[in-house]
């Protein structure tokens, strides 16, 4: 027989909200299980793409949207002539930036010409002032305003971006099975360099995995420096991100509650199934 509307009303009522939310998300499939794609784990996941990941870069470089885009990138900056021309190609910009760990910022294409021409000289400079160390740290890089085209120009500098951006894109893609898998492979990898609350505010990666791990709310980005400051200080000492045991601990936890807050947001709300639930046959 059908089973009605009403009783699925009142049993979402009268059973208790974890109970009730268990029923109905296996009724239609969204299990509580801290599983991605498959039913690996979070664990696992790492350990696979840590595992692969030489070949699996090796493969997105082939693919042909991100070869097309290598093409064009190493095209862009072996005719280039001068700096301004450079960083006023948007293929160029598109991988430079992604490679480098600034893919959210490709559509502020004048901050990008702007820090990264600084004068890192020039304490006053805008790469050496804005509260996004990342810029700093690619304008050393490259160091456009001392150098001009000489380091970018290298086939092995090159080389090197452009399997940076294949790899960045290999890690965006393994999101899409495990949340927050791509942050948790690059906070391993530089987690004991961290020496300062202030040095994990200014990487957006690095905040957004001891953040989710302490679970600090979001909202915490709206309140002043010192009281971002505090809000970890007072739950992390960062000596103990010297210890490779602790970072793996850390990062699993990120992984876990990356996951949840994942589920949490596409899964349906209860009494949205429970109306979904009147058409069920049992």
């Amino acid at each position: 027989m059908s089973l009605s509307l009403s009783l699925i009303a009142t049993l979402y009522s009268s059973t208790s909200g974890n109970s009730a939310d268990s029923l109905l998300a296996t009724l239609y499939g969204f299990g509580g299980q801290a599983t991605g794609t498959g039913g690996v784990t979070p664990s696992q996941a790492l350990q696979s793409a840590e595992r692969n990941q030489a070949q699996d870069v090796k493969m997105t470089a082939a693919e042909p949207q991100v070869s097309r885009a290598i093409q064009a990138f190493t095209a862009g900056v072996k005719s280039a002539t001068s700096v301004q021309q450079l960083l006023q190609n948007p293929a160029v910009m598109q991988v430079l930036l992604t490679a480098n760990g600034l893919a959210d910022q490709t559509s502020y294409t004048a901050l990008a010409q702007k820090a990264l021409t600084s004068d890192l000289s020039d304490t006053h400079s805008l790469a050496n002032t804005l509260t996004d160390t990342r810029w700093k740290s690619v304008a050393q890089t490259y160091d456009f305003t001392a150098k001009g085209l000489s380091v970018i120009q290298d086939p092995n500098v090159i080389a090197t971006v452009t399997n940076a951006y294949a790899e960045v894109t290999w890690r965006n893609s393994l999101d899409a099975a495990t949340p927050g898998l791509s942050n948790a492979l690059t906070f391993r990898s530089e987690a004991s360099t961290i020496t300062s609350v202030d040095q994990i505010l200014g990487d957006p990666v690095m905040r957004t995995v001891v953040t989710t791990a302490l679970g600090v709310p979001e909202e915490i980005a709206f309140q002043d420096l010192t009281a971002q400051e505090t809000a970890i200080s007072t739950r992390l000492d960062l000596k103990n991100f010297q210890d490779p045991k602790f970072v793996e601990s850390f990062v699993q936890r990120y992984l876990i509650n990356a996951g949840n807050a994942a589920t949490s947001n596409s899964t349906p709300d209860m009494m949205s199934l429970a109306v979904q639930a009147s058409g069920l046959v049992v």
